[in-house]
């Protein structure tokens, strides 16, 4: 009889989890795909690859003045007296560490400019992520780019709808 109880006991407890399991809801999220397909997080990237062609543009010019610099030398240096070549040798470093400086300061605005853009984004997807799942019930939402998830059930991603709320919300006056 002891035995019968017990067993009765460990299928209502375990039921009682599964029970408790299957009510759960659990949502995902992909943050990089909301960035490459809402029209905000579109506007997003393009602003930083106007940027990045801007810095690439500024370093080109910079590395044809550098060619143009190390040909006359090269060329002239025969015809050209010592004070002359000492000049354009400088010239010639001068440049070249310019470029060096112009292009870390480059790396480094992209990057400030890239991370204060995706956390703008981010920010602003926060109070939506959590508007859905108050409104659907979840428990937990995950962000698959963030939770190393290596499977889920696609009927529990969000992303499409997010995508959708976030474009809403920016198209909205006042925004």
């Amino acid at each position: 009889m002891r035995k019968f109880f017990a067993t009765l006991a460990m299928i209502a407890l375990f039921g009682g989890f599964a029970a408790v399991y299957a009510q759960s809801k659990i949502g995902v999220i992909n943050s990089q795909e909301v960035l490459e397909k809402s029209a905000e997080g579109k506007r997003v990237i393009a602003r930083i690859q106007e940027r990045d062609k801007q810095y690439q543009a500024n370093i080109a010019k910079l590395d044809e003045e550098i060619r143009t610099l190390q040909t006359s030398l090269n060329t002239q240096r025969l015809t050209m007296t010592d004070e002359a070549a000492l000049a354009k040798q400088a010239d010639l470093e001068k440049k070249t560490t310019d470029r060096k400086r112009m292009a870390e300061d480059a790396y480094s605005g992209m990057q400030e400019l890239t991370n204060r853009l995706f956390k703008k984004v981010q920010d602003e997807l926060i109070p939506l992520v959590e508007q859905m799942g108050k409104e659907r019930g979840h428990e937990i939402i995950f962000d698959l780019q963030k939770s190393g998830a290596a499977w889920f059930n696609p009927a529990i991603d969000l992303t499409p709808e997010l995508i959708k709320r976030y474009d809403a919300s920016k198209a909205a006056p006042g925004k």
